[in-house]
């Protein structure tokens, strides 16, 4: 298993930007943000530069005021099935919420990406709160944040026992019989739960990976004690350089109270960025932003405001103990993009920017997760 190239960096791609004023830029490219080529250019445009993995947000909230709302997107799961082709590299990472989503259905989608993408597929863990989501749906109220969570590990134990429902080599193609599956390598999961009972098999074969990627973003203590027992990658936010290397020392002793070994995990920073040939433009840029928002931006994480050398001064700063990486959010894309791509990986890259491609899983150094049915009557 090759070793992995740190600092991961990731890129969240949300929209026209993360921030809600966004698409009033002039080079927002607003009026194509519902067609493929946008997002096909993007993900390309972040694959050929070595970018590591890319996050699509998601989210059946609609017409609201946050940071990354906005009045309507396109499903993040069919966004990366598109850009498979577009991409050879780069993990694809949708974000899937569980609150009103059948277990059942985000295994088959993502395992799918999977296979579609040889092994490039992530799932972006998320939940859904409040009523004006709950209502879109009708089949139950809104649930406080420590039950949606407890109802997204049941999901999250769900998935990845459909994922591991079939053995790897349950594929037997056996002309001659006529048997194309081994079916003593199909087992029931016969999950049982306070949200979900679930027997299963699935209908997708075992993917590329074994298990695709798990994200989730710790942001409160019931997300942080999930992704700490469940997540490969756990996307951090903190206020700056050191709070960032608190917080992650801190997710990796959860982990280990979890019973798992804290090197398993990939930890990232989320970072907020205007990027800009220098500190007083990006601050005229932002100013911008501002002004049409008619507020101060609030950042949620670290919010770096200047020119490329100086953010990858940061990424390197902050990687340099627990965090393994960052995410960079874009307040502005694609122009955001552009600068991360052609101004910021080339000072953290030395050599081929596609170097490790593979299995998603192998290039992070997490290695292929043991089959849980294997060797059982």
């Amino acid at each position: 298993m090759p070793e992995p190239r740190f600092p991961l960096v990731a890129v969240d791609l949300y929209g026209t930007g993360i921030h809600p004023q966004s698409w009033r830029r002039p080079d927002s490219r607003a009026e194509d943000l519902f067609t493929a080529g946008y997002w096909t250019g993007l993900l390309g445009q972040a694959d050929s530069a070595g970018v590591d993995l890319a996050f699509l947000g998601d989210s059946f909230a609609i017409a609201t005021t946050g940071h990354a709302d906005q009045r309507g997107h396109l499903d993040a799961v069919a966004i990366a099935a598109r850009a498979v082709a577009a991409t050879d590299r780069i993990g694809l990472v949708p974000t899937v919420t569980v609150t009103h989503t059948e277990p059942f259905h985000v295994s088959k989608a993502i395992a799918s990406l999977d296979h579609a993408s040889l092994g490039r597929a992530g799932w972006q863990v998320d939940v859904s709160a409040g009523q004006t989501q709950a209502n879109l749906f009708g089949r139950k109220d809104a649930q406080d944040a420590e039950s949606l969570w407890a109802e997204a590990a049941d999901a999250i134990e769900v998935v990845s026992l459909l994922w591991d429902s079939w053995e790897d080599d349950a594929e037997i193609r056996d002309a001659a019989t006529g048997r194309f599956v081994d079916r003593d390598k199909l087992h029931y999961i016969d999950f049982e739960g306070t949200h979900f009972t679930v027997k299963g098999p699935s209908i997708t074969p075992r993917s590329p990976q074994g298990q695709s990627l798990v994200v989730i973003g710790a942001r409160d203590e019931h997300s942080t004690r999930i992704a700490a027992a469940h997540a490969d990658v756990i996307r951090i936010g903190a206020s700056g350089v050191d709070v960032a290397r608190q917080r992650a020392a801190q997710v990796r002793t959860a982990a280990e109270e979890a019973g798992r070994d804290p090197g398993s995990i990939r930890i990232l920073l989320d970072v907020e960025v205007v990027i800009a040939e220098s500190a007083d433009a990006a601050e005229h840029d932002l100013a911008q932003l501002e002004n049409w928002s008619g507020s101060r931006y609030e950042p949620e994480s670290v919010l770096y405001r200047g020119a490329a050398p100086g953010l990858a001064r940061l990424i390197t700063d902050v990687t340099a103990g627990d965090v393994d990486g960052v995410t960079l959010r874009p307040l502005t894309v694609p122009s955001g993009l552009d600068a991360i791509t052609e101004h910021v990986l080339p000072l953290l890259r030395s050599g081929d920017p596609k170097q490790g491609s593979g299995l998603l899983r192998d290039r992070l150094g997490l290695g292929r997760p043991a089959h849980h049915f294997a060797g059982q009557d």
